[in-house]
């Protein structure tokens, strides 16, 4: 027999109970606030919001389903299941956080707070989840299939994101590297920059454009769905042994871009999760490209 569907809800502390875990209190809390001129019922009304979408998206999971919850701190340490059907409840934000953990398994994005998120990735509103939820178990569920990016270590090191990966040095130093295509026939180049950016269609409508329009680049950025990425060099210096011609490109299906590292440490981390990087050192080599995964999100 098959195992029912388990609806997985991945959401994320709310600014209110972080500031009761710094704080203790709701009054201390708001004395915080107050003295930065700020009041703490904003803050109180977004909490309880959340809450409320949150306890509604449950309540819609159908009573045969199992299911099961993970904050967003917890999800290098969960366990995704195929049969899953994700639901992220939050920001568009918590998406990304959640895709690079995820093998292929549906994703409904639920946003708790329309108007003030874009609502690129949390798409529907929280009384849709009743439909929502049978249609992504379905067999042919409709969804989009959102590119995502790799990095693969010598050393067998993964790490999957769906807006871009950043690799450099931690501590805002200089990253030292040799840079080009997974091509013998051309030769890298030795950069000193504040690191590199690798991002997908969808990370292009944050880090990636702030990168893209800075440097007046004329590069087509792509669209969520194309099997494409763009790259860009974060400030590379020139001098007698650093180049600055390799300093942005795209990679197709088949391309990568590969890095051996010239620095004691680097580090490569995807969609700003810094606790979640790969670790590499003097004389490794990392490549990126496209992802076989995709995001599978709900339209």
């Amino acid at each position: 027999m098959s195992l029912a569907p388990r609806a997985v809800l991945v959401h994320r502390t709310t600014e209110y109970e972080e500031l009761l875990a710094r704080h203790g209190t709701h009054g201390q809390a708001g004395f915080f606030l107050r003295s930065r001129g700020r009041g703490i019922e904003e803050v109180t009304e977004r909490h309880h919001r959340a809450r409320r979408v949150l306890a509604q998206v449950a309540a819609a999971i159908p009573l045969q389903w199992r299911q099961a919850r993970v904050e967003r701190a917890d999800l290098d340490r969960f366990l995704f299941a195929p049969e899953d059907v994700v639901v992220v409840v939050g920001q568009d934000g918590l998406v990304a956080n959640a895709a690079k953990y995820l093998s292929g398994q549906p994703v409904i994005g639920i946003d708790t707070d329309p108007g003030r998120n874009p609502g690129v990735l949390v798409r529907h509103h929280v009384a849709d989840a009743a439909m929502l939820l049978p249609a992504a178990a379905a067999p042919r569920g409709t969804t989009q299939e959102l590119t995502m990016v790799e990095a693969v270590a010598d050393d067998t090191q993964r790490l999957l994101a769906l807006n871009e990966i950043y690799l450099g040095a931690p501590g805002h130093q200089t990253a030292r590297y040799r840079i080009g295509h997974d091509d013998e026939a051309a030769p890298p180049e030795a950069q000193a920059s504040s690191g590199v950016l690798v991002g997908t269609g969808t990370g292009s409508t944050g880090w990636l454009r702030s990168l893209w329009q800075e440097r007046g680049s004329t590069l087509t950025l792509p669209g969520p769905a194309d099997p494409r990425l763009v790259w860009f060099v974060r400030e590379a210096w020139p001098s007698p042994a650093t180049g600055t011609s390799l300093v942005e490109g795209t990679l197709q299906r088949t391309d990568q871009l590969r890095l051996v590292v010239e620095s004691d440490r680097l580090v490569a981390f995807g969609d700003g999760i810094e606790s979640d990087a790969l670790e590499l050192t003097w004389g490794q080599t990392v490549r990126l490209g496209i992802a076989a995964t995709t995001l599978r999100l709900l339209l």
